[in-house]
């Protein structure tokens, strides 16, 4: 076996080997959010329908958190650097495959693909990272990572409005291939792998593991992404999968407890701390892809914003987490308990999403955002790195890159849970406001009345008939009270997003104290 020393790089090579690996965990996430602003003009071009284009996101999120998981077990199948390499090749040959797509269903087939190359390069970029520096500095390494993993969700939106205003969708995925080629050669030039022990006989694979993991969380992420618009348990396929997703669980957790060599080793879940970590990261994929989901949403349905000035306004509050991950990797090595600062963030998140409730109206500006999203992303700072690390500072050994995959996949999964219950009770809660709106218009009231003559009076200087221009002076009023109940539906979202969070800070009672001050994620893959 390979020394944990042996992996520990110092001066240029770990500066590079640093580089490589942000370079590709960044590749991997802005590709998730990238898409999101492209749908409509690859609508277009592919003639394609808005659920048949969902697609397009729904195979890229399930490919990847099917992979997440097993990365650990396939880096010690083929050696990591193998593994990293290969991986980054899948991604950038099916990212210029995805550009040259001729139709939907080729377009949705090349995206699962690179997401099985994505997903690889999340959880392994984070190992190669923490293995290359000393034990006392991967506080530091997390924070580097954490760098990355935050911002990038928070680039996507900007750059893929840029590329799509000024050239055509295509070029959101050529724009990985230059990057994909600079990552490949560093990696196959500087990343070490460490040495295992035996590999496994192909009769040996856990095949059925495969299958019950597939199907398990394949299942599941369909159901999430494609639940709102299908009318949920009203919808046979969706009842079907999340019967598949139950059992395909409970087969997956049978076999891996009773098989020999298992895919994914769930005894690493006995540590308490790790359990804890799950949970936590979870929410913490639940309020980082929900509100860099709704905010865009807001700012595009109900203020008319262009995708590259909502992907705009978020950058601010990912510069500021970026500033601070630093500062927390410090604080970390100097001792200071991971629970508080995790306690602290989750207050800070209740804080921002309070704010914003009291602050988004159907007219809302920039500036009034602005603080809000900066306070964001300070929680988010007090967040990432201390429970990442928080979640891996009792494990050894290669425990650590197996715990690592389980908070990578319950960051996917909780984004993916996080994003369905938003889209939905964004609808749910919108016809409830508006039919309470609508109750509350007394047509005999003055006001009420004075309103609809001015709007007809305005029509009809237009020169409409004044029964044309009663009829828009009513679409008016209609458009006003839709538009109204949209955004208060985004306060009750707001408000019981920041409740889960306060709910969540007692959790840190429950953390043990770790031996080892820093031992993020000494992950041997």
């Amino acid at each position: 076996m390979v020394q944990e020393d042996d992996l520990v790089e110092y001066g240029f090579r770990r500066v590079i080997i640093t580089i490589t690996a942000v370079m590709c965990a960044l590749l991997e996430i802005v590709d998730t959010t990238i898409v999101n602003v492209a749908l409509t003009d690859m609508r277009g071009s592919l003639g394609a329908t808005l659920t048949d284009v969902a697609w397009v996101i729904t195979a890229y999120a399930i490919a990847n958190v099917i992979v997440i998981p097993m990365t650990s077990w396939l880096s010690q199948q083929f050696g990591r650097k193998n593994y990293f390499a290969a991986s980054i090749i899948l991604f950038t040959v099916s990212s210029f495959l995805c550009g040259n797509a001729d139709n939907i269903w080729e377009l949705v087939a090349f995206r699962f693909v690179q997401g099985l190359g994505g997903g690889a390069l999340l959880v392994t970029a984070q190992t190669i990272i923490t293995e290359s520096y000393p034990k006392a500095k991967r506080g530091m390494a997390q924070a580097i990572y954490g760098m990355g993993v935050i911002v990038g969700p928070t680039l996507g939106p900007p750059l893929g409005g840029y590329l799509v205003d000024n050239f055509s969708w295509p070029y959101i995925f050529y724009i990985n291939i230059p990057l994909g080629i600079i990552a490949t050669f560093l990696t196959i030039t500087f990343v070490k792998s460490p040495k295992y022990g035996e590999k496994l006989k192909a009769n040996q694979v856990d095949w059925w593991g495969i299958v019950f993991l597939a199907s398990f969380i394949g299942s599941l992420q369909f159901v999430l992404e494609h639940g709102q618009q299908d009318d949920w348990f009203n919808n046979n396929l969706i009842i079907f999968l999340s019967a598949v997703s139950v059992f395909g669980l409970l087969a997956f957790i049978w076999r891996e407890s009773t098989y020999k060599y298992p895919i994914v080793n769930l005894s690493v879940l006995k540590d308490s701390n790790l359990r804890i970590g799950t949970i936590m990261t979870f929410i913490l994929g639940f309020g980082l892809y929900g509100s860099t989901l709704i905010i865009p949403i807001y700012t595009q349905s109900v203020l008319g914003w262009t995708a590259t000035d909502a992907g705009l306004l978020l950058i601010p509050g990912s510069i500021t987490t970026a500033i601070m991950m630093p500062f927390i990797g410090k604080m970390i090595q100097k001792g200071v308990p991971q629970g508080y600062m995790v306690a602290v963030g989750f207050f800070v998140f209740f804080l921002f999403t309070f704010w914003m409730r009291n602050i988004i109206t159907p007219d809302t500006g920039a500036e009034h955002m602005f603080w809000p999203l900066i306070l964001r992303g300070v929680g988010l700072g007090l967040l990432f790195v201390p429970i990442t690390t928080l979640s891996l500072s009792t494990l050894n050994g290669k425990n650590i890159g197996e715990g690592a995959a389980f908070t990578g996949m319950m960051r996917q999964l909780g984004g993916s849970f996080g994003i369905a219950l938003i889209t939905t009770f964004i609808t749910r809660f919108s016809q409830e406001h508006r039919v309470n709106l609508i109750a509350h218009l007394d047509i005999t009231k003055v006001e009420l009345q004075t309103r609809i003559q001015q709007l007809q009076a305005g029509f009809m200087s237009k020169g409409f008939t004044p029964n044309e221009a009663l009829a828009k002076a009513y679409q008016v009023l209609d458009f006003t009270v839709t538009k109204q109940s949209t955004v208060m539906s985004y306060m009750d979202i707001f408000m019981y997003l920041g409740i889960m969070f306060l709910l969540c800070i007692p959790i840190i009672f429950f953390i043990k104290k770790s031996k080892n001050i820093v031992n993020p994620a000494d992950a041997m893959h």
